[in-house]
């Protein structure tokens, strides 16, 4: 009997594991973190198959005179000159078929690859070439992130093994002899012809065109559901699925902002807080996992400071002494909406709850909430200024002129309404989360919490200007600095009808302000830093865009509504179709980037630009 009943013990203990957030979790990165698929962040043409590691990286040789001898990684997206200049096509989320278009040193080729289980297949077919001296294509096959395993090259063909499976990985064109300073073992072919690749079972160029057609067919299918606005569902997909690594350490699927970033950030990952969270909804049109291995891993980063942080990277890289907009509990809110998980709400519950009371001891000043930044080591932008202004997401927004800084509070001196809208809904959405969980308690502080800010944000309404204005804490004065930010309460619902009538008709609408072609920018346009266009002194963000396209939604401007959706989706595609890029931000005019300006203004390929497409989406699905 004692036995019978310990053996039902351990069964219900092992049913129990199984069922829990933690596990379920598990599950789902184990269903992401599969198959091939351009999982190296240090270029797109490093593909990589899981869980086994074993990487076939594609590169190019030039056989003539110039500088570029050798094309070994490879971006989309860029902030500096490189010499390489990456266009995105078709990237299917599972790996399943991938296209672009590669020019470099004088030629053009175009790569696509296709994947059938364990198998891969890559064709490189050549669009223009040098008239004299071809390139080389570099094939080179290794074991990335420490994997154990063999990788032998005899005459023209790769053997691979791992564990007990073994690839073998062969061309449709002999191998030419040269001579890299490569560490894995590589073939190397002219590029003077259409050029077949297999990795696991052999096939001739016909096959692995046939292969690749069936791919790329596929993949067209799932385009054409969209019908009129596939162009816009593949332009937020493309930003997604190009942008989506492994990272080893974390052992996780993510898909951060861009690769550029990563790059920047100690070249392995770097998951900024409001950009995730964002990118992790918008990853929920379509793809569940990747929607939640976003919005978990950041938010993972609570149990270690108690907020969430600006950012963090590898090796325990990251700000301990500033988080950023709260949007979490609104986007996981969102997404339970939609997918109904509620081990997704109790994995990250306690999590959020302790990043909102986190607010209430470090960012508060008189019953208002303040951007700020601790005195805490090692980031140099900690306990100054500007990493008050990093937090707010908006670095160099002119809001922040001249508001000082006290290095005693942590805080800047002005009571912010962005902050202040977000925190309400925050706490509103982490009520309905509580209550899902049957956690009374917390859903009535939190309602209480919401409630009380709620009436402290009346206390920034400006009824001679007709908004909710920032306000100094220091010396009671109004900041009139306008920014989309001032709409915010509309999302916290914490603006009457009546107000939010004057705010939409005599600023949004307002063409010497925010409205006109492209919206919305990011400062007035009759503010004297709108002519700057430098960051957030008077681009265009999607991220501003969007949450002001959510206020919208909680009050009756369906015109509105329905005019702000459509001009971010023509923006967003007028510069889709034109340059095949996703921008970080865009210039007022309508681009992304001018011709002459700086290529740090603006990456061109980072995932958050797409929310200008997503809600557009949002609205005309069917």
């Amino acid at each position: 009997m004692k036995n019978r009943l310990l053996v039902l013990f351990c069964l219900a203990k092992t049913i129990a594991i199984a069922q829990s957030p933690a596990h379920q979790y598990q599950q789902t990165q184990s269903q992401l973190a599969k198959g091939w698929n351009t999982w190296n962040t240090q270029s797109v043409l490093s593909h990589v198959l899981l869980p086994e590691g074993l990487s076939l990286n594609i590169g190019f040789k030039t056989n003539g005179i110039t500088g570029n001898r050798y094309m070994h990684e490879s971006y989309l997206s860029t902030k500096a000159q490189r010499p390489e200049h990456i266009e995105a096509g078709y990237h299917a989320y599972d790996g399943s078929y991938t296209q672009c278009t590669v020019a470099w040193e004088g030629m053009i080729a175009k790569v696509e690859t296709a994947a059938q289980g364990n198998d891969l297949a890559v064709l490189i077919t050549p669009l223009k070439m040098p008239p004299t001296l071809p390139p080389s294509a570099v094939v080179e096959v290794a074991l990335l992130w420490n994997q154990t395993g063999d990788v032998e090259l005899s005459g023209n063909e790769i053997t691979a093994k791992v564990e007990n499976k073994t690839w073998k990985i062969t061309g449709t064109a002999n191998s030419v002899a040269d001579f890299l300073p490569l560490k894995g073992r590589y073939l190397t072919f002219k590029c003077t012809q259409p050029i077949g690749i297999s990795v696991g079972k052999t096939r001739n160029l016909a096959a692995i065109n046939a292969l690749i057609s069936e791919k790329r067919t596929a993949f067209e299918v799932t385009l054409n559901k969209y019908g009129a606005n596939k162009e816009t569902y593949l332009a937020q997909q493309s930003a997604l699925a190009w942008n989506m690594i492994y990272d080893p350490e974390r052992q996780a699927v993510i898909s951060p902002v861009s690769r550029n970033w990563n790059t920047f950030f100690g070249g392995h990952y770097v998951l900024f807080d409001w950009d995730t969270y964002l990118s992790g909804l918008m990853a929920g049109f379509d793809n569940k996992a990747l929607a939640y291995a976003n919005v978990v891993e950041v938010t993972k980063m609570i149990d270690q400071w108690g907020m969430v942080p600006n950012y963090v990277s590898a090796h325990g890289l990251g700000s301990p002494d500033r988080s950023q907009p709260p949007v979490g509990s609104i986007v996981v809110n969102e997404l339970y909406k939609k997918y109904r998980d509620k081990w997704l709400v109790e994995l990250l519950f306690d999590r959020l709850l302790t990043w909102n009371r986190w607010w209430l001891t470090h960012r508060q000043t008189n019953g208002y909430l303040c951007w700020g930044t601790d005195n805490v080591p090692p980031d140099g932008a900690a306990n100054t200024w500007q990493g008050a202004a990093y937090e707010s997401g908006l670095d160099n927004s002119p809001m922040y002129d001249g508001v000082p800084f006290d290095p005693k509070t942590n805080q800047m001196a002005l009571a912010d309404v962005g902050l202040m809208s977000l925190y309400v809904a925050d706490c509103k959405a982490l009520a309905e989360l509580a209550t899902i969980l049957n956690r009374t308690a917390d859903a009535q502080e939190l309602r209480q919490r919401a409630a009380t800010f709620s009436t402290t944000l009346q206390s920034l309404w400006h009824e001679e200007k007709g908004i909710f204005l920032n306000k100094r804490t220091d010396t009671g004065a109004w900041n009139e600095r306008l920014s989309p930010t001032l709409f915010y309460p509309l999302i916290a619902q914490a603006a009457t009808p009546q107000q939010a009538k004057r705010m939409i008709d005599e600023h949004l609408l307002n063409l010497n302000e925010f409205w006109g072609e492209w919206v919305l920018p990011s400062v007035a346009r009759n503010d004297s830093a709108f002519k700057e266009q430098n960051y957030w002194r008077g681009r265009i963000w999607a991220p501003l865009n969007f949450l002001v396209y959510l206020g919208l939604k909680n009050y009756c401007f369906p015109a509105v509504t329905k005019a702000l959706t459509e001009k971010s989706n023509d923006l967003l595609l007028k510069n889709w179709q034109s340059t095949k890029s996703v921008y970080e931000n865009y210039h007022a005019s309508g681009v992304g980037r001018l011709p002459n300006e700086a290529l740090n203004r603006s990456d061109n390929f980072y995932h958050w630009g797409a929310l200008m497409g997503y809600m557009y989406l949002l609205e005309n699905q069917k």
